[in-house]
């Protein structure tokens, strides 16, 4: 796990090329969210410091490799410039002429660089060993501070590396694989995972690969449907994955025989809309008077049933909602839950979008160890898998 870091790099008079994940929510030019913007400013800040010129890289949204405007980065260079106090020097091109000019210009301010959308060259996400040449030779060093990118082999995030002798981890990428790697590798006990969100399918190499590391592990959200289905319980018009049903039993079964605690919930909040006006009813799982309606959050005997799991959880991880948190009156589990991993006395870890949203609707989020800004980087991480990104970055 342990990997060279930006700390070991003689940054002195270099051009530092930092790869970010800028992947922000914009809508008319205004960032709704700057989460991510915010998590790389130590790193940058850090650069600046030992007297560096950093030069900052990301992909926005999926322009499919064209030059697509809708998805320039101007309006993040704005905002980092509001977030640094500094110049920024936003670049209409990340390589050629216009990025080694943006370089320049910088380089005579003192300011920072932060290039176009990647995405916008098809070569980025083919790996295209030219284009990451051309990106390679904008600078003397490269770091990478782009967890939620970790998980693809793209052209800034794998093939670039191979052109630098010492290509190392940013400050929130060694926060990442700490917080994670920790997880996985040595946790304080009682470990507990909870798992929700909408699909089985989603998490099921977390659950495999967790199954061996916690000794409990909490279900929620639409997938635990699939679970209760595969019990033979009513479960009226909820989202279920039918091809997922035997996967279901088999999870069950390996846990009960790793002496894994599986917990399901035993009582749910349904409906027979998804609407803010939606009449609503709690019930057993068990009762048949689901009828027609579907499951949209846990219920209250399935709150206190996984509060008092947490209670004395000394590592906590959590991916995914309770249930449709979006819509106010299905979100008291999602909230009751944010509540309890945050009053944890030990070790808390959040990953995903859905999750992060609902822990911030909830006034939760100051209270956790770490946020992971990997969606599906750390899934695959939690998953037991390598990430390209990752594993391309020289260890220590």
């Amino acid at each position: 796990m342990a990997k060279l870091s930006i700390r070991d790099l003689n940054l002195k008079g270099k051009r530092v090329f930092i790869r970010v994940d800028y992947n922000v929510p914009i809508k008319n030019g205004v960032i709704s969210d700057d989460t991510r913007i915010r998590g790389t400013l130590p790193t940058v800040l850090y650069a600046l410091e030992q007297g560096a010129l950093p030069i900052l890289a990301s992909h926005l949204g999926r322009p499919k490799g064209t030059r697509n405007m809708d998805y320039t980065l101007a309006p993040v260079a704005a905002r980092l410039k509001e977030l640094l106090g500094r110049e920024v020097v936003f670049a209409s091109d990340c390589i050629g002429a216009d990025a080694t000019k943006a370089i320049e210009q910088a380089r005579a301010t003192g300011g920072v660089v932060l290039l176009e959308n990647l995405r916008f060259y098809p070569q980025e996400e083919k790996n295209d060993a030219a284009f990451s040449k051309q990106l390679a030779e904008l600078a003397d060093e490269y770091v990478d501070d782009a967890f939620g990118a970790a998980h693809r082999a793209h052209a800034s995030v794998e093939g670039m590396t191979h052109n630098f002798a010492n290509p190392a981890a940013g400050l929130l990428m060694e926060q990442e694989l700490k917080y994670l790697g920790h997880a996985l590798e040595a946790p304080e006990r009682p470990f507990v995972a909870i798992l929700g969100g909408a699909k089985v399918s989603d998490k099921l190499e977390v659950i495999e690969n967790m199954l061996g590391k916690v000794d409990r592990l909490i279900i929620g959200g639409a997938m635990a449907y699939t679970f209760l289905k595969s019990r033979g319980l009513p479960i009226g018009k909820s989202l279920v994955e039918d091809d997922k049903l035997d996967t279901a039993r088999k999870i069950t079964a390996d846990a009960a025989a790793k002496g894994v605690e599986l917990a399901l919930p035993v009582d749910h909040l349904v409906t027979d809309k998804i609407a803010p006006d939606a009449s609503t009813e709690v019930l057993s799982v068990e009762d048949p008077a689901i009828g027609d309606r579907l499951g949209v959050d846990i219920g209250p005997k399935t709150i206190d049933k996984y509060e008092a799991m947490l209670s004395d959880a000394k590592t906590v991880v959590w991916n995914g909602p309770m249930g449709i948190f979006e819509i106010p009156i299905f979100a008291t589990g999602t909230n009751a839950l944010a509540k309890a991993v945050a009053s944890v006395s030990g070790t808390t870890i959040v990953g995903g979008g859905d999750s992060i949203s609902a822990l911030k609707k909830s006034g939760m989020s100051d209270r956790i160890t770490h946020i992971s800004t990997g969606g599906g980087a750390s899934l695959e991480f939690l998953g037991g898998q390598t990430l390209p990104g990752v594993a391309a970055l020289k260890d220590k």
